[in-house]
This record gives C-alpha cells, structure tokens and sequence, in this order.
C-alpha cells in the first residue's frame, strides 16, 4: 500500500461553529468540500488538512484519520483482513465520489482507508 496523504478526523458537535477557529485562527482557509457532516479545510500553500466530523454519515465508529491509499484501496482492504485487523466499516463505494473502509488499528483507533474517484 502506497500512503499518498494522512487527514486528521477532528469530532466536532457543530462544523459552522468550529470553522472559524480553524480557517481565521488557523489561516487553513480553504474549504476542500463540506457535506454537512463532515468538512474538509487545507492551508492556502495546501501543506497542512485538517477534516471536522459532527458524526460519520454511514459507518458505524468514526474514523480519526483518513488515510488515502489512491487506487490501492483493494489491495489495502484485502492486507487488512489478511493480517486479522478488525474491519469496522467495509470496503464501500460511497455516494460522495470516493471508495473506503474503517479498520481498528492494534491499539484501538479508528483509520478511515480511502481512495477519491480522480485519484
């Protein structure tokens, strides 16, 4: 597997009431995507990310990284069951455009494994 991006999953009770710290505060003023649930926001020079999370849409833990794997997503999931890592959320094509899974690492976090669609 071939890690291109890490992406930490800050929890949140309410994305527009946190924004400001992040994109004034923090100057990550970039607003990648924002689904309701889960916002996405990156420095201007795109070095530094950051994703707020109210609650995952669909899986059943939340994640607190999202690690991006471009096409390997497949291979990772296979290696994972491989290895008897825990899956928590399987491989899943997602409406919002991207392919991802949850395994539990050996010391108890949640890892959000993902490809987006143009990756």
């Amino acid at each position: 597997m071939r890690v291109s991006g890490v992406v930490a999953n800050l929890q949140v009770d309410d994305i527009a009431a946190a924004r400001d710290f992040y994109t004034d505060y923090l100057g990550l003023s970039i607003e990648g995507f924002n689904l309701g649930w889960v916002a996405h926001y990156q420095s201007p020079d795109g070095e530094a990310h950051v994703q707020l999370v109210t609650r995952d849409a669909k899986a059943p833990k939340d994640s607190v990284i999202s690690v991006h794997v471009g096409s390997g997503v497949e291979e990772a999931y296979e290696d994972a069951k491989r290895r008897g890592f825990e899956i928590v959320y399987p491989l899943t094509e997602e409406p919002w455009g991207l392919r991802r899974f949850f395994v539990r690492a050996p010391d108890g976090n949640v890892i959000n494994i993902t490809s987006h669609s143009d990756e």
